[in-house]
């Protein structure tokens, strides 16, 4: 499911003392099955642009389309609504402060049951989605309180009732916020599970560039309401000085090889990962160690006394 947003600008309290200006002319382009990152600081409108791919918001001038379904400032018929957010699943940041059912079964079936589905559906699709994010199905699991499983449980089983509506757009706001390193990991993992088997669009927000770098094929940089990068994660992170005039730091291991590349190593600017960035770190030392023996004249021979 492709998205396409074309010259959206969005206003606050349009007309009033408290207007303000949140999105100026954004226009991109989401390809169906990609995964992108909208990344940004805090007001810079990454909120604003993702409420538009589910209705939450309309345009103020421009419009959203997810595939032949528009959003412009002239408003959309109710019925394109409750398609559109069929079809886009949009998860807050913090999801887990949304749970409020007794149990975990009704907080995963509360969107399907909304839906009017036969019992049986909605049963299959709970089963169906706490098996997606790797929380299984057994009862004793299900019947529990959510607010009795950990944090990163209880944001798996928020992921999980937006995935029983079965959406081909994931919508993540801040999607690690507050987890540790352990839940993060677990999180990132089912992400890219979800996206292989179920062939989702992924929309990532957020303001780490490193987690950015970890998933998406694409990255939007925002900032004050503008779009300022965008490309492979690969060709935005080289341009370091446009990244810290947004506010933004370059993942950590973008820095490095950077650094090392200023320091007159030979590395390539696409690697991102560790093993990678370590592994062309060692070669390139190993190199400029073997040039400088090269380039080293051979010691002359002190004549003997006869």
């Amino acid at each position: 499911m492709s998205i396409i947003v074309d010259n959206l600008t969005h206003v606050y309290n349009s007309g009033t003392p408290h207007e303000q200006v949140a999105l100026r002319n954004i226009s991109l382009r989401i390809a169906d099955g990609e995964c992108v990152g909208i990344v940004g600081i805090t007001g810079s409108g990454k909120s604003t642009l993702v409420q538009h791919f589910n209705g939450l918001l309309h345009p103020t001038t421009g419009s959203v389309h997810v595939d032949e379904i528009a959003l412009t400032s002239q408003g959309t018929r109710k019925a394109h609504m409750i398609e559109l957010r069929r079809r886009v699943g949009l998860l807050f940041q913090f999801p887990e402060a949304q749970l409020f059912a007794p149990t975990v079964y009704d907080d995963v079936a509360f969107g399907p049951r909304q839906l009017k589905l036969k019992d049986s559906e909605i049963r299959e699709r709970v089963h169906t989605a706490m098996r997606a994010v790797a929380l299984g199905d057994d009862a004793t699991l299900l019947y529990r309180s959510p607010f009795a499983l950990s944090g990163g449980q209880r944001r798996r089983v928020a992921l999980a009732g937006v995935l029983a509506m079965r959406p081909r757009v994931l919508v993540l706001d801040e999607p690690s916020a507050g987890l540790d390193a352990e839940a993060r990991d677990e999180l990132y993992a089912q992400l890219l599970n979800l996206r292989v088997s179920e062939g989702l669009t992924i929309v990532l927000v957020s303001h780490d560039m490193g987690e950015v770098a970890n998933l998406a094929d694409t990255v939007f940089v925002l900032a004050n309401g503008e779009l300022r990068l965008s490309g492979p994660p690969e060709d935005v992170f080289q341009r370091v000085d446009d990244i810290l005039s947004c506010g933004l730091l370059p993942p950590p291991l973008a820095q490095a090889v950077t650094l090392a590349r200023e320091r007159g190593y030979s590395v390539s600017p696409d690697l991102l990962t560790p093993e990678r960035v370590a592994e062309a770190l060692v070669q390139a030392r190993q190199t400029h160690h073997d040039q400088a023996i090269a380039a080293t004249p051979p010691a002359q021979e002190t004549p003997h006394a006869s």
